[in-house]
């Protein structure tokens, strides 16, 4: 009990510390890019593109942001609040994919029949597969450890307080984390239910971090903007005044 209410302090202290937006912002985009990630924008025999590519880059930019202000641990927690909410999401998008009713696409359709089929696919969209679920989370837990733990020790190795030390940190941790998340998510699910071979598997998993990381390096100057000023400002002061007085 007393472990539990020291995560949950240590919590409400962090929650109060990072902004709100960046938590915001990061908790949103892994709902969207799940949810996202079921729709496909290009698929060969060896290479396969989903539209969650599109927003995975924001959880990793925002991990990067906290983990530069207040280290691995907090995005690390950051990281798994995030995911407990995607859980909750999904679990909700479930309940209210198997209530009776039809989607507003329904009255679109050319006919009932239509209709129907439009409604059921939204339903199965939206309901999701438990196997998506534990593969996405299992996913993007490992690649949080990764990124924290990399971007934290390359911060400490480079990082002089400037763009180039922020690049280097984020960009690597980043590349590694991404090519992780992807490369188990795509053994778990995509090879198992899917049918993927090996060959498909390391290659999306190569091809879609490259892409992630190219749209990182493209907002990380705001990245860094945001670190920076977060410093300058003492944001989240009252947060790491508590880590030292722990240590």
């Amino acid at each position: 009990m007393n472990a539990i209410k020291r995560i949950y302090e240590d919590y409400k202290i962090l929650l109060r510390s990072v902004p709100s937006m960046v938590t915001s912002m990061f908790i949103l985009s892994v709902v969207c890019m799940n949810l996202l990630a079921s729709k496909e924008l290009y698929r060969s025999d060896y290479f396969c593109l989903n539209c969650g590519l599109a927003l995975s880059w924001i959880s990793f930019l925002c991990m990067d942001c906290i983990c530069k202000r207040f280290g691995p641990k907090a995005a690390t927690k950051i990281s798994v609040l995030a995911m407990a909410v995607n859980v909750g999401c999904v679990l909700v998008f479930k309940l209210l994919s198997m209530a009776p009713g039809r989607w507003a696409a329904y009255y679109s359709a050319s006919d009932p029949s239509v209709g129907e089929m439009i409604s059921g696919g939204i339903d199965s969209t939206f309901g999701g597969a438990w196997y998506v679920v534990v593969g996405s989370c299992t996913a993007m837990f490992l690649s949080t450890l990764v990124n924290s733990a990399l971007n934290h020790f390359i911060g400490k190795k480079t990082d002089k307080g400037n763009y180039g030390g922020f690049a280097t940190r984020s960009l690597i941790s980043t590349s590694v984390a991404q090519w992780v998340d992807n490369f188990v998510f795509s053994a778990m699910v995509s090879h198992v239910f899917f049918g993927w071979n090996w060959t498909q598997v390391l290659i999306c998993s190569t091809t879609s971090m490259v892409i992630e990381l190219l749209l990182e390096a493209l907002f990380s100057p705001m990245g860094y903007r945001i670190s920076k000023k977060w410093e300058q400002e003492k944001v989240g002061q009252v947060y790491l005044d508590g880590l030292k007085t722990a240590a």
